[in-house]
């Protein structure tokens, strides 16, 4: 189960580094990301959800990490997703001014890097990198 959480843990920053990479090239060109990039938003949380499931999973069966900073890492975008909704939710409701930088696309791009850097560092505190 361990190396079922390793594996999924290099797909976890794999999705989220191609949901920051593709907002920021939405951002450069200057144009909407498109439905496919909502779908893609979508994979993510559900890749970050079985993760943290799997995580759960272990911790029941006893395994431990080795530092508790696995554990905020690894249930750190999970965090950042859902203020990312909420964040999205303000925006959608026309309670926030209405400029580029507080678009709900937008505001995915930036929570896609921070856990991107949350899931890096899960993976390397989980091997022991760092």
């Amino acid at each position: 189960m361990t190396q079922i959480h390793e594996v999924v843990g290099f797909v976890v920053a794999a999705v989220f580094t191609v949901g920051w990479i593709w907002g920021i090239g939405a951002l450069i060109l200057r144009r909407d990301p498109g439905e496919r990039f909502w779908t893609w938003i979508t994979v993510e949380q559900v890749v970050a959800a079985v993760q943290a499931g799997i995580g759960i999973i272990l911790l029941l069966l006893g395994k431990r990490p080795e530092t508790w900073l696995h554990l905020v890492y690894g249930f750190g975008p999970l965090v950042i997703l859902w203020v990312a909704h909420l964040m999205s939710r303000e925006v959608s409701g026309g309670r926030v001014s209405d400029n580029k930088w507080t678009t709900p696309w937008v505001i995915f791009t930036g929570a896609s890097f921070i856990c991107f850097g949350l899931a890096l560092r899960a993976l390397m505190t989980g091997l022991g990198i760092g």
